[in-house]
Formats: C-alpha cells, sequence, structure tokens
C-alpha cells in the first residue's frame, strides 16, 4: 500500500535457503535502497545477513520465533508498504502458519509481496518508475 507517509518501508525475509539470494538481490539494489533512505525491517537472521551486506536494518525476532509475526504486526497497523519474502517453496518450515499468516494478511490489506527474485526485481523497477515522488 503506497501511501503519502514520509517513510517507505520494505519488510525483507528469506528462509535459510534463499538468504545468499536475497544479499545478493540486496546488493544489485544497494545504491537504490540507500539513496531513496527507504527504510528496511527484516527478520532477525535475513536482518543480520543484510546488515553485513551494508545496510541499515532494523531487525526483528528470527521468523520461527516470531519474526513474522511481528512484521504482519506492523503491516496491519499501516507501517509496512512492501514485502520481499524469497521462500523456499520445497522445503519445509517450522513456522508456516505464520508465513501463511503473512501471505493472507498482504492479500487482506493488499500490500505487495514478492515471493522471489524476478518480483521482487519488478518491484523495485516499479518504485523507480512509478513513483518518483518516495522520499529522497
Amino acid at each position: 500500500m503506497i501511501t503519502n507517509k514520509t517513510t517507505f518501508t520494505i519488510a525483507i525475509i528469506a528462509h535459510d535457503t534463499k538468504k545468499v539470494d536475497m544479499v545478493g538481490f540486496v546488493r544489485d539494489h544497494i545504491a537504490f535502497f540507500r539513496e531513496r533512505n527507504i527504510h528496511l525491517i527484516a527478520t532477525g537472521t535475513t536482518g543480520s545477513y543484510l546488515e553485513k551486506a551494508g545496510l541499515d536494518v532494523e531487525r526483528m525476532l528470527s521468523g520461527p520465533l516470531g519474526g513474522d509475526a511481528q512484521i504482519a504486526s506492523r503491516m496491519v497497523e499501516g507501517n509496512v508498504d512492501m514485502i520481499i519474502f524469497f521462500r523456499d517453496p520445497l522445503g519445509k518450515h517450522p513456522h508456516e502458519v505464520d508465513v501463511s499468516m503473512l501471505m493472507r494478511l498482504c492479500d487482506v490489506h493488499n500490500i505487495p509481496l514478492a515471493t522471489n527474485p524476478a518480483a521482487a526485481s519488478r518491484f523495485v523497477l516499479s518504485l523507480k518508475e512509478d513513483f518518483p515522488g518516495l522520499p529522497e
């Protein structure tokens, strides 16, 4: 949900087998995130990977410990504008219920959700082209 808020917030989440892909994606777009002063929040372990890649990230708990739920809570409060969640569709995850809840709430609250690098790249491209008024 793109709003007239002064801060644009993107939540970043990645399953363990997708964290390397997420870091690569972020490195490809790091200049954009920085120049637009986009606020990033992430689940705990994903956030630590992003910090190592040189980004300032507000870290939540690890996904299985409630981080997905923390991000969902922020989203329903109107404090998350987009979610990039690199999922492992072939793995089993102990917190799958939380993942399903997060995805359902994206649909309920009309929040863009990218679950793979191709979709995430399209989201970033749309932000660059369609929303030039994002905070600098």
